[in-house]
């Protein structure tokens, strides 16, 4: 099941305190983007971030998913409905996650 743009926006709205979130469309679900790094996406009207190390400490009792068959785990953010929360969680992962691979021309 794709998920829905009211959802997106939502999200998006939660993380508005933020500059430089972006987001891509993938095959119904959506790729999010923390100044040009994946923080992690929306899935099946799940927002999932990728397991590093703070995202961990953020949420010690987040529970491991997968975003769509074949992919890595990630870890499900419960808490979309606090924006501070959210705020934090992205900027405190930021120099954990890894910079975006340029495709080669």
């Amino acid at each position: 099941m794709p998920s829905s743009k009211d959802y997106l926006d939502f999200i998006l709205e939660q993380l508005s305190g933020l500059q430089e979130i972006t987001f891509r469309q993938m095959m119904g679900e959506y790729i999010i983007y923390y100044r040009d790094k994946i923080v992690g996406g929306i899935y099946d009207n799940r927002f999932l971030v990728k397991p590093v190390r703070a995202a961990r400490a953020k949420m010690p009792d987040a529970r491991l998913q997968l975003p769509y068959e074949g992919a890595k785990e990630m870890l499900l953010v419960d808490n979309v409905d606090n924006r501070d929360f959210l705020t934090d969680l992205v900027q405190a992962m930021y120099s954990e996650l890894p910079e975006v691979k340029k495709k080669k021309k």
